[in-house]
């Protein structure tokens, strides 16, 4: 194709307007299925990416640990250091601009680019998805584009506050698909869709979230157990539990249950991958 490049298009219905908006995104050699990434991995396309998109729409796939940064706050060091451990760097919407900022190239910029500050910036090598409906955040936007086996997310939270619900938001649509984990300055939030075992530490704080209703069967190695407890936003939560042990683990009940987070210091992000 003219200029070596493979245009792919992803169609978007547009329920406000009753019409359908199709995008042509200029996708390069790099993201091509048999070309190695810029960091060796391999970043193939499948489809779809969302429930009425069309039937040409498309999803990034890395494979390995995939970086979405945000436009709220964001250390650079931490953006450096998990910028090491990823195998893609995605920037939703002004999360590009940061990644640029740091001297970081991402391998993709989406969203419906209301923020970004020139999305013409960018090397050749960065995919520009520009998706303009408003049913989702960017930060979801970057979710229902991509496939990882994991998706570590910065700069979502600990800025304004409805960018920090809205972030909690997206975790609760997408956390029985894929593995999530937003991190701050403070903390690392994971989405966990059923049961978990990790090696935490003993004396480490762990706080337990509901992102819906979740109907714990037990626990080990927490200080207050959760036996038979049953969590559910404005009714019931689990802040600030110790952990009794080096490895703790969490059993939810059997049935349909919604997914959770699980909270602890961003020191322990080792102890999670």
């Amino acid at each position: 194709m003219a200029g070596g490049f493979v245009t792919l298009a992803i169609s978007n219905f547009l329920r406000q307007h009753d019409l359908v908006q199709v995008l042509w995104v200029f996708l390069s050699p790099s993201f091509r299925t048999d070309t190695p990434a810029r960091r060796g991995d391999t970043i193939g396309v499948q489809g779809p990416v969302q429930d009425g998109a069309g039937e040409n729409g498309e999803r990034l796939v890395f494979e390995g640990p995939l970086l979405i940064v945000g436009g709220g706050e964001v250390d650079p060091g931490m953006l450096a250091a998990l910028a090491e451990r990823a195998a893609g760097l995605v920037g939703a919407d002004r999360g590009g601009d940061i990644l640029m900022a740091a001297g970081l190239v991402p391998d993709a910029v989406i969203g419906d680019m209301d923020s970004v500050a020139d999305r013409t910036r960018f090397p050749a090598g960065t995919m520009i998805v520009a998706l303009p409906e408003q049913d989702t955040t960017d930060f979801e936007k970057c979710l229902y584009s991509t496939r990882a086996p994991l998706t570590l997310a910065l700069g979502m939270t600990g800025g304004r506050f409805d960018h920090t619900l809205a972030a909690l938001h997206a975790v609760a649509r997408h956390a029985t698909e894929r593995k999530i984990i937003l991190i701050d300055g403070h903390d690392l939030a994971m989405g966990v869709a059923g049961s978990i075992s990790l090696r935490v530490g003993a004396g480490e704080r762990i706080s337990i979230y509901p992102l819906g209703r979740t109907q714990f069967a037990g626990s080990k190695g927490l200080l207050y157990r959760l036996e038979g407890l049953e969590m559910v936003q404005g009714q019931t939560i689990g802040t600030s539990n110790r952990a009794t042990e080096d490895v703790i683990e969490i059993t939810v009940a059997p049935g349909v249950q919604d997914p959770w987070l699980l909270i602890v210091d961003k020191r322990l992000l080792d102890a999670i991958l």
